[in-house]
């Protein structure tokens, strides 16, 4: 097989581990420089060998980039990538969903990629040892806390997609109708939204709670007045779509033919229970 066949894969392990597309594509390359350099017959199964390197090279860059993130402006929340063909590969995108990815960001390096190859690619205990250089007890003692942790804290969805996606669009359809009463009775009470500006756009930087403090902030914002505002006054042609977007229906704000705002809903129990509004330009780009 040649290397762009396994690439698909290695993109995917490296995105899940770092939870940027444009980290995770700078570590397959490096991935691809090192494979170039090994002479041929040295590596007797390449999809191991490409996966091994790609999983290291990410638990190193996320090490570096987690002290980076801690200087960020505002909350940080994961790069985005649409899922057009997520009914076909149902397992892989509920692994890219993007409560899902939050909640991996509070793993340790070692843990977030264990998961990974675990729950993601079914790797055994023994086969992750062999990537990550560690015995199949340590793997299985990092496995055990990293699922632990997340089963605590991972968002559960009792909604299948299709009633995810009448829930979006009876939430746009509120926001930009200016519908406050119709937003609330869709939020929960306890209701958070969580902003990515990243200091490049506009959006809270503290997490707003509360379903009257999000339901107003929504509404103002899908006013023409509020979208000028919220877009810094580029909005000469806009338009909404909702698309799939790491595994789920996500809002989809285009400002003058460009991706200028994402809101991705957590829904459980009937109800929105969080708004992700990722609006930093640096994470539109493979949308």
């Amino acid at each position: 097989m040649t290397f762009t066949e396994h690439r698909k894969v290695l993109l995917g392990v490296a995105y899940r581990i770092l939870g940027s597309v444009t980290d995770a594509e700078d570590v397959v390359q490096e991935a691809w420089l090192r494979w170039s350099q090994v002479p041929e017959g040295h590596a007797d199964d390449e999809r191991a060998y490409l996966v091994r390197v790609t999983t290291n090279l990410a638990v190193d860059r996320l090490r570096h980039v987690k002290t980076r993130r801690e200087s960020y402006v505002g909350p940080w929340l994961p790069e985005l990538v649409s899922t057009p063909d997520v009914a076909d590969e149902a397992e892989l995108a509920d692994t890219v969903e993007l409560a899902l990815l939050v909640v991996l960001e509070t793993l340790s390096p070692l843990e977030r990629a264990v998961f990974v190859l675990r729950e993601a690619f079914g790797y055994s205990h023994a086969e992750i040892g062999a990537v990550l250089g560690r015995d199949e007890a340590a793997v299985r003692q990092l496995a055990k806390r990293a699922r632990e942790h997340v089963r605590e804290r991972r968002p559960r969805y009792d909604v299948d997609r299709g009633e995810r996606r009448e829930i979006t669009e009876r939430f746009v359809s509120a926001a930009v109708g200016g519908d406050l009463d119709g937003l609330t009775a869709l939020l929960a009470r306890d209701v958070t939204l969580v902003g990515d500006g990243g200091g490049k756009a506009k959006a809270p930087r503290n997490i707003l709670a509360g379903a009257a403090n999000v339901a107003r902030f929504l509404i103002a914002i899908a006013s023409e007045r509020g979208v000028s505002r919220f877009l810094d006054g580029v909005a000469a042609e806009l338009s909404i779509e909702i698309a799939d977007v790491n595994g789920g229906p996500a809002v989809v704000v285009h400002a003058d033919g460009r991706t200028a705002a994402v809101f991705s809903l957590l829904v459980a129990d009937g109800m929105v229970q969080t708004v992700y509004v990722i609006a930093n330009p640096e994470k539109m780009s493979h949308l």
